[in-house]
């Protein structure tokens, strides 16, 4: 049996980051929000890819703004995000780190993931609400 290592470095959550969205943009699900959103993937990937360095290892690369970058997509997607849209991107997420990683920093990305899915979710629901 293969043993994997942990998410050790930038290069670890660019495949990370790479290897999810090329599953996140073949869903059927997720796939059209993700294609009618973003026009320039390598921007994209080098962003998130800065996010979940600053996320596990505080090197602050990440200076944006989560909260107001999912409101926005709600807004241009007519407010159709619902919670199982964020129930199939962190499946999606927790399944792709099991296949490439295991160890302490591929659960603190599942458990962050998991705690900013619920946090946008909400963030999402209560600026509708404006």
């Amino acid at each position: 049996m293969e043993t994997k290592s942990d998410i050790k470095n930038r290069k670890d959550i660019s495949l990370l980051v790479r290897t999810f969205y090329a599953k996140i943009r073949k869903d059927e699900i997720l796939g059209p929000i993700f294609n009618a959103i973003i026009r320039d993937w390598e921007s994209h990937f080098s962003l998130l890819t800065d996010f979940w360095e600053t996320q596990l290892f505080l090197n602050r690369k990440y200076s944006g703004n989560p909260v107001l970058v999912h409101q926005e997509v709600d807004d241009k997607m007519n407010h159709s995000l619902t919670p199982e849209h964020f129930g199939y991107w962190i499946n999606l997420w927790f399944s792709t780190i099991d296949e490439l990683f295991e160890g302490e920093n591929a659960w603190i990305a599942k458990n962050r993931a998991q705690k900013m899915s619920t946090m946008l979710y909400m963030q999402i629901y209560q600026h509708r609400q404006n």
